[in-house]
């Protein structure tokens, strides 16, 4: 057991070397160089620590491991295959954020019964707005230009519905055509898309509520009163 952990950290650095001389984007690692016999994904530690692409690689395939055991063994016989497959799905996952990589690995494992070729993962990933709860830019577009005022008591579909709508302009959705619109809510759904998921959590700040006024009707006698008073300062 010894000398195979040696040989997958052995593997898992060799990986974490090739990906830096790449364009690939790479930061800080905390779980790269675990060992897949001995990594037990903590999700709340997995909250806490941003991954790097690198990080949710290895991450998606110990999350493998332990759901397509039998499988994932068939597939990565050995330590030169695992390699190389981590390699190549590194390269071809780079356009995607790595808290998106994990979340779609989560997806697969629940609702597929058998290991996920590279094209099933890929189509995964591409559902990225489903896997952070985001609607689809036509559909976000359309509730932010038809959302009644106040913008802030709507019950968006989601928080960066709103602020993709606050930062396009509320006047231009809702005074502009579609052709003109579109693109700028477009850009600026994509930007907060992109930041949910990175594990940014946006919030909508609510102003306080209104006090509730409670009125009274007057008396008989103060409606005699401010009667009299009105017909005195009007020299009545």
């Amino acid at each position: 057991m010894q000398k195979i952990n040696t040989l997958l950290d052995q593997a898992n650095k060799e990986l974490k070397k090739d990906s830096s001389n790449s364009l690939t984007e790479v930061g800080p690692s905390n779980f790269a160089s675990a060992n897949f016999n001995d990594s037990k994904i903590d999700d709340s530690r997995s909250n806490d620590i941003p991954l790097d692409r690198i990080d949710a690689i290895n991450t998606v395939f110990a999350e493998f491991e332990f759901a397509y055991h039998n499988q994932f063994h068939k597939a990565f016989d050995d330590l030169e295959s695992l390699t190389i497959a981590k390699k190549y799905w590194l390269s071809n996952l780079e356009e995607y954020s790595p808290s998106q990589i994990v979340a779609a690995a989560k997806k697969i494992i629940k609702n597929q019964e058998y290991l996920p070729s590279i094209a099933a993962f890929l189509k995964a990933c591409e559902d990225g707005f489903e896997l952070f709860g985001l609607p689809r830019t036509p559909l976000a577009f359309k509730e932010a230009c038809y959302a009644p005022s106040p913008k802030l008591a709507y019950r968006w579909s989601h928080e960066a519905v709103y602020f993709a709508g606050k930062a396009s302009g509320w006047f231009l959705l809702a005074n502009e055509s579609e052709a003109v619109s579109f693109p700028v809510f477009e850009y600026n759904y994509t930007l907060l898309a992109k930041r949910v998921m990175r594990g940014e959590k946006l919030i909508i700040n609510q102003p306080p509520a209104l006090t509730e006024k409670i009125t009274r009707p007057m008396s008989k006698k103060d409606a005699k009163a401010a009667i009299a008073q009105l017909k005195k300062d009007l020299s009545f």
